[in-house]
């Protein structure tokens, strides 16, 4: 039940009701609307000041941890890059090298982007810079591993070739040799046995028993099977590839045909005394690139050092040559 007032009149000498007009309770309201305000303003303003709306806790906790995954994620970019360095380093140092193959120069690898941002510079940069920077580096990572993905691929088929190469290079003796002695004459300036004569001897003769067999020194496709007058009587020319020929002369009899490809140590014929011969032997030629070099270079697959330095004292003997 509402309360009423009243107030004693002087001038009536009576008690009379109290009543407030409109304008004052008008006042009333908007003065204590307005207290309030401003006191719930100062409340709030403090409140924000020094203790910080939920919001923004949960944004400053946020923002926290973005920071230290930004910092985990330097460190694991920075470890990245020390090992794609190292990578690039061996690929240069150690792979292209062992192929005998040119370095990728720095110029084609993407430059490696340096990381030295300070903890004053990170906390000054807004989300959008975080993010572009590590975009940056993510990409400068990217271009550096497709380049050395392509070098990789480049070693592989060079690892190919190299087995390829090595399988057709002229590794072993065209005949059985344990003791070493069947180098009757070596390559140089010999006397000739027909005519008396010095002449260059462009291959090494292995003197052997009519029949001993003789082996292919590498794979490769026989080019000439026969006897075609040139003074080598029955004899093969093998094409290895890779600008390598070897010759084989004297035989007495030809088991290699034109076209056949064969492998090291394959039997391509017989030791004989066929053409231009003053004894049973195998005359043996390497040629690279058309020109006739020294056989006694390619017996590296069956001999130990000494024996190699042994073989070389042998053929390096000024002689007389069986063909």
């Amino acid at each position: 039940m509402k309360k009423i007032k009243y107030y004693y009149n002087t001038n009536t000498l009576r008690y009379e009701k109290l009543e407030t007009p409109l304008r004052v309770k008008l006042l009333r309201v908007f003065g204590f609307v307005a207290a309030a305000l401003v006191t719930a303003g100062l409340i709030s303003y403090l409140a924000f000041q020094f203790v910080g709306s939920p919001k923004e806790r949960i944004l400053q906790q946020q923002n926290k941890n973005l920071k230290d995954n930004y910092y985990e994620l330097l460190d694991e970019l920075e470890s990245v890059q020390n090992q794609m360095k190292e990578l690039e380093k061996r690929d240069n140092d150690v792979y292209r090298a062992i192929f005998e193959a040119n370095p990728i120069p720095d110029s084609a690898r993407a430059k490696e982007l340096e990381i030295k941002l300070e903890i004053a510079k990170i906390e000054k940069l807004r989300d959008h810079q975080l993010v572009a920077s590590i975009n940056n580096t993510l990409n400068n990572l990217v271009s550096r591993i497709s380049v050395q993905k392509k070098s990789y691929d480049e070693v592989d088929e060079l690892v190919k070739n190299k087995a390829n190469l090595l399988a057709r290079t002229p590794a072993i003796q065209p005949v059985s040799n344990k003791d070493l002695n069947r180098v009757a004459s070596g390559y140089g300036y010999r006397i000739d046995p027909v005519y008396k004569t010095t002449k260059f001897h462009a291959g090494l003769d292995f003197s052997a028993p009519t029949g001993t067999p003789i082996y292919a020194t590498a794979d490769g496709t026989i080019s000439l099977s026969g006897n075609s007058g040139n003074g080598y009587g029955n004899h093969v020319i093998i094409n290895h590839g890779y600008g390598y020929e070897t010759l084989y002369g004297h035989m007495v009899r030809v088991k290699a045909r034109n076209g056949q490809a064969v492998k090291r140590g394959e039997v391509i014929g017989w030791v004989g005394s066929t053409g231009k011969s003053t004894g049973p032997h195998c005359h043996y030629e390497v040629h690279k690139n058309g020109n006739k070099i020294d056989p006694i270079y390619f017996f590296y697959n069956d001999l130990s050092p000494e024996q190699f330095d042994l073989l070389l004292k042998k053929a390096a003997a000024s002689n007389q040559s069986f063909d």
